[in-house]
């Protein structure tokens, strides 16, 4: 799952969240969670207002972003003085699932 800037969102991309009217977040989503973007809908959206959608998977690579790679390396150095407590190597692997799962899928 990525939140991106509406400007950079593609026609085919499917929603990850739902969006609300950034003048009534309290109100309906305009569209939901699972929704593929259109051309039509991105217009839509960015005449409401909207700046910007969290969308399944890692379509976009944003300049300054983090590559799951980076991420992971990252990790691995967080967890490095507690390399043999049991229970920080699982939850290391949980938030490592995580990463992955967020990045890929």
């Amino acid at each position: 799952m990525q939140n991106i800037p509406l400007a950079l969102a593609k026609p085919g991309v499917v929603l990850a969240r739902s969006v609300v009217n950034p003048n009534n977040p309290d109100g309906a989503p305009v569209c939901g969670k699972g929704v593929p973007l259109t051309e039509s809908l991105i217009e839509r959206l960015a005449r409401m207002g909207v700046q910007s959608v969290t969308v399944e998977g890692h379509p976009v690579v944003v300049e300054g972003e983090r590559t799951l790679e980076e991420m992971l390396i990252k990790l691995d150095e967080r967890f490095k003085r507690v390399a043999g407590d049991p229970l920080m190597m699982r939850i290391k692997e949980i938030y490592k699932k995580r990463l992955i799962r967020s990045m890929e899928g």
